[in-house]
């Protein structure tokens, strides 16, 4: 009797809880490390989701997606991910002149599973970014805005 209940809610599980992993990605005009008033969101920007075993470190999912024209992509996982390190990461930026991964923004991390408590099937997780070679013009003006505000606390 427990087993075909266990059997019944692993199925649903599986079938009904359909997660949502939803981000965006941009591109770092500024050289800033991170999003600023000059930052643009990326359209066409390849991401991957990866889950790993947490104890081998081997990948045991992948899956690749897309961000839409405001720069935001959504991955669908239909299985539970309970006992796996999970990470949203940069793979592809559709502008050569900004196709370098800011280091610290090329990943981030996302829990996906349904046994934590959180009610929403969508998983939000933090902006990623590419950088351009060279800073924008304007940049440092405004850069030095971030300097100002600093210098008040």
């Amino acid at each position: 009797m427990k087993g075909s209940v266990y059997f019944r809610y692993s199925a649903t599980r599986i079938l009904n809880n359909q997660l949502v992993v939803e981000g965006y990605v941009y591109c770092d005009t500024c050289r800033a490390g991170f999003e600023t008033p000059k930052t643009r969101r990326l359209a066409d920007a390849m991401v991957k989701l990866v889950c790993s075993d947490r104890k081998t470190g081997g990948v045991v999912f992948e899956k690749e997606g897309y961000t839409d024209k405001t720069g935001k992509y959504q991955i669908r996982v239909s299985e539970d991910h309970l006992d796996q390190i999970c990470d949203a990461v940069l793979v592809k930026s559709p502008q050569l002149g900004c196709a370098t991964m800011s280091p610290g923004r090329e990943r981030a991390r996302v829990i996906l599973t349904n046994s934590n408590g959180i009610s929403s099937t969508t998983r939000y997780a933090n902006s990623m970014g590419f950088m351009v070679d060279k800073a924008e013009v304007g940049c440092a003006e405004m850069m030095k805005m971030y300097r100002e505000d600093e210098e008040d606390v």
